[in-house]
């Protein structure tokens, strides 16, 4: 038996990772990832890094993404918390071009959202502090880091709040038009 879950959301290209969590009076154990079963579930690309945050309530980072030739593919998860995690496809050509999906990601559920290259990422804390950690498929680079407004009409991601904490960065990113963007469906390896 599996014990991880990957079920494609309405934009199949992302993938919510639901493991089997064994819990007792001790508390919980589970497997975060595997790679057998990451392969077997569509997801054959590798991590190369790890990183964490901690936010507080109202906090939204993003819609964050790494052009080519430095793309990052994304691994989320909440350590600690909740947050609503959103994944925006951004691959020009494609039939979900500018459509996002989202997923309630906690400490409790211990979902992961599998958030790929040509994919906007960004979340918002619903609980009074969340640590989120995340793996990527390529390094940071400082030079390709591009993003999108996170309320761009066009998009109209529902965030639950009106007013957001945001970093003065993610107060100016452009609008998914005007966007710094190089994918194109089909091509984002």
């Amino acid at each position: 038996m599996m014990s991880l879950v990957f079920e494609p959301q309405t934009i199949p290209d992302v993938i919510l990772v639901k493991p089997r969590v064994f819990k007792d009076d001790r508390g919980f154990f589970l497997e975060v990832y595997k790679q057998s079963e990451f392969t077997a579930g569509g997801i054959k690309e590798l991590f190369v890094q790890d990183n964490r945050s901690r936010s507080s309530r109202n906090t939204l980072r993003g819609l964050h993404y790494q052009k080519l030739p430095k793309p990052q593919g994304k691994l989320v998860s909440v350590v600690r918390g909740e947050i609503i995690d959103v994944a925006v496809d951004i691959r020009n050509g494609s039939p979900t071009y500018g459509q996002w999906v989202s997923a309630l990601l906690n400490e409790e559920n211990q979902h992961q959202l599998y958030v790929p290259v040509g994919f906007a990422h960004g979340f918002c804390v619903l609980s009074e502090t969340a640590d989120v950690s995340y793996k990527t498929t390529g390094e940071y680079s400082a030079e390709h880091d591009r993003g999108i407004l996170w309320n761009d009409p066009a998009i109209g991601i529902d965030w639950s709040i009106h007013k957001p904490h945001l970093s003065p960065k993610d107060e100016k990113q452009p609008l998914l038009k005007d966007a710094d963007n190089n994918f194109r469906y089909g091509e984002d390896k």
